[in-house]
């Protein structure tokens, strides 16, 4: 299975390796840097090394794993190891690791030299269904997800669903957020079969992913630089992200992965497209219990809840000072560019903590 994007290819499967052996012949690349971190080092470089069927002298650069490490001083040390390296302008890279990795790997490689090849190859469920995909790249700053990024693609996608058998239970939740709002911002019929995955297989799985990123790839076809449509994807991110950043700041609540602040997201940000008369009370009711049963119950405090609010200043769809949400309208059917009074995001964290 493939998907053709703007101008790369997403490959399924292990025939994704012989795609990704004829990339490195066709293009006679000078050297092949592999960008990974320390766990998928040991867990996934091997399985990978073994499919990479190529004679050509290639470096792996390795950096240590965790969210905490994707910003501009880690980005300084790869720059400066690909100097080092007296890497030219016909370098490949090959991102292999979860968001962290590709995020990163991918900025790397867009600013190094005004602009090297780059491969992304996910091995957590989230990279697969979307930090891989897209064309989005980039860092945080400071606590701030992902404040500093290009819009570059790379030249190729593999993605293997082998690379998931080692992946703990909360990476594989992490995932299915993503793929949960992919169903509710454009395909109803996805989320109600994501809602019943009892009987999952590993070949469900890989037609499941196939579909959320071809629900993400036919939206960024249209709106490569989110300009208009691609907003939709989003939705629970302007919440969610606020989420994510606070708890990775402050030790006396649990630091969350993306998925599990985006799942928080998406049900304060429902609450809010029911409050704002888009979206009705049993649907509303649906999706929180739903990602509830799902994910853990995440504990605010009412100063929590302040700093919060506050941080979505901060929000890159600001314009003109506002905060732009995307909510929905119904199951499959998000709205973008929607303005939120800042009582409907209070009563939104008060709802979600009324379990």
């Amino acid at each position: 299975m493939e998907l053709t994007t703007t101008n790369y290819q997403v490959v399924f499967g292990t025939a994704a390796y012989r795609s990704l052996s004829h990339l490195i012949q066709q293009k006679a690349y000078s050297k092949v840097f592999i960008i990974t971190d320390d766990v998928v080092n040991e867990h996934c470089l091997p399985y990978f090394l073994q499919q990479l069927v190529v004679d050509i002298p290639f470096e792996i650069i390795e950096v240590e794993s965790g969210e905490a490490q994707k910003n501009i001083d880690t980005c300084t040390q790869l720059w400066s190891v690909l100097t080092d390296y007296e890497a030219d302008r016909n370098v490949l890279l090959i991102n292999i690791g979860g968001g962290m990795i590709t995020d990163l790997g991918g900025f790397v490689a867009a600013t190094y030299k005004r602009g090297v090849d780059f491969v992304n190859i996910p091995t957590t469920l989230l990279a697969m269904v979307d930090a891989s995909v897209g064309g989005k790249n980039g860092v945080n700053l400071n606590s701030l997800k992902n404040m500093i990024g290009t819009f570059t693609h790379p030249k190729l996608v593999v993605v293997d669903v082998s690379y998931l058998e080692t992946l703990p239970g909360n990476q594989m939740r992490s995932g299915l957020a993503e793929m949960y709002k992919h169903g509710l911002i454009a395909d109803a019929s996805y989320w109600e079969q994501l809602k019943n995955l009892d009987q999952l297989t590993t070949n469900d799985l890989e037609l499941l992913i196939y579909h959320s990123v071809s629900i993400k790839n036919e939206i960024v076809l249209q709106d490569p630089e989110e300009k208009n449509v691609r907003k939709l994807l989003n939705f629970g991110h302007t919440l969610g992200h606020v989420i994510e950043s606070y708890c990775l700041e402050n030790s006396h609540i649990p630091t969350l992965l993306h998925g599990e602040a985006i799942a928080v997201g998406m049900i304060l940000e429902a609450y809010i497209s029911y409050k704002k008369g888009l979206l009705t009370k049993n649907l509303y009711t649906e999706i929180k219990e739903t990602l509830n049963l799902m994910y853990k119950p995440i504990v605010f405090n009412e100063n929590d809840i302040e700093i919060c609010s506050s941080l979505l200043i901060h929000d890159k769809k600001n314009e003109n000072g506002k905060t732009r949400f995307t909510l929905l309208e119904d199951i499959g059917k998000g709205i973008i560019d929607q303005t939120v009074e800042s009582h409907f995001i209070k009563e939104a964290f008060d709802d979600y903590m009324n379990r």
